[in-house]
């Protein structure tokens, strides 16, 4: 178990050049001399790591899991993280301490999960074949059996019970849990979704979509040319990051309104192709970055590089209440 200080932190402004890496001591251990290296690392480190201090400090969680975790493959909700790695699926509480992990069986020929209002959706994206395993239980239901669209991006349900699943060919939409669907986004593929005061926000490949009619209809709020990368609910709004094409690098935005209008946070954040989340917890807003995670306090307007990059990865981001959870990918994803 490693934990991470933000004091030291700070005065790290790049990611680390050297290939071996460097694993800080926890912050009792580090003196006014400087931080001590420890070269008897164990063998997993880096694949996760958590806060649950605002950023302050971050603890490397990996010990348990297998080395790779799946593209893709995790989620954090209100129950904790969920992992996706090997044959399995991995499961950290918030509140876990080491071991952190509890292990359940992934169901065979499936390859991406994502959350369900009752459990965990398992499914592949060449034909889809949805499973679904309730909370508490061991078993994994067929769902959504007539769905017949294939190239599946993610399936999502809303809070009212409506099931959407985003694909190559666009969205699709069913009220009656999944007898029948119709498409509402014909503008090619659809990847995340979230919701918030009635409001449905989505990535797809033209930019950021918005419904205010429960998903019956889509437009474009954000469009510049790119795809969009990422959506999230913050306090009173949401936040998106989106793909430009004349400036060719990923933007950085929030809206307070309801998704019809946005403002750019991202002044001070260096420009880059590969800004991989956005959240928001407490007071600050947290930016998974090619140079680390940064952390403002004042809605974006300044960052600060609080935990510098690893292996030149960059880490994904994702929360549960107030417990962080990082993941460092390759190229972001």
């Amino acid at each position: 178990m490693k934990i991470y200080n933000l004091a030291f932190l700070l005065l790290l402004h790049f990611p680390f050049a050297c290939n071996e890496a460097v694993d800080f001591l926890s912050s009792s251990s580090i003196t006014d001399s400087g931080p001590k290296l420890n070269r008897n690392k164990p063998k997993l480190v880096n694949i996760v790591f958590k806060s649950t201090d605002g950023g302050q400090t971050w603890q490397d969680m990996s010990e348990g899991l297998p080395e790779t975790v799946q593209a893709g493959g995790f989620f954090a909700n209100e129950r904790g993280l969920y992992v996706r790695a090997g044959n399995g699926i991995y499961h950290s509480k918030p509140t876990a301490t080491a071991p952190f992990w509890k292990k359940e069986m992934f169901p065979d020929g499936h390859s991406s999960m994502a959350p369900a209002n009752t459990g965990i959706f398992a499914y592949n994206y060449l034909d889809g074949q949805f499973l679904l395993k309730i909370n508490g239980t061991s078993l994994w239901l067929p769902m959504y059996t007539k769905f017949q669209e294939k190239q599946v991006r993610t399936v999502f349900e809303t809070a009212w019970g409506t099931a959407f699943i985003g694909c190559d060919k666009g969205l699709f939409k069913s009220i009656n849990g999944g007898k029948t669907w119709r498409q509402v986004h014909t503008g090619g593929w659809v990847m995340k979704l979230v919701e918030s005061n009635g409001v449905l926000l989505a990535t797809s490949q033209g930019g950021i979509l918005r419904s205010s009619d429960e998903g019956e209809n889509w437009e474009l709020v954000i469009s510049e040319g790119g795809v969009g990368i990422a959506v999230e609910r913050i306090k009173g709004g949401f936040a998106a990051i989106t793909y430009n094409t004349t400036s060719e690098t990923r933007r950085v935005r929030t809206s307070y309104d309801g998704g019809k209008t946005w403002q750019s946070i991202d002044a001070g954040l260096p420009a880059s192709l590969l800004v991989a989340s956005i959240i928001e917890v407490g007071d600050y807003f947290f930016c998974g970055h090619p140079s680390g995670i940064y952390r403002s306090a004042d809605k974006g307007k300044t960052w600060k590089l609080i935990l510098p990059s690893i292996e030149n990865k960059v880490f994904n981001l994702s929360l549960s209440g107030n417990v962080i959870y990082a993941i460092p990918r390759e190229g972001g994803c």
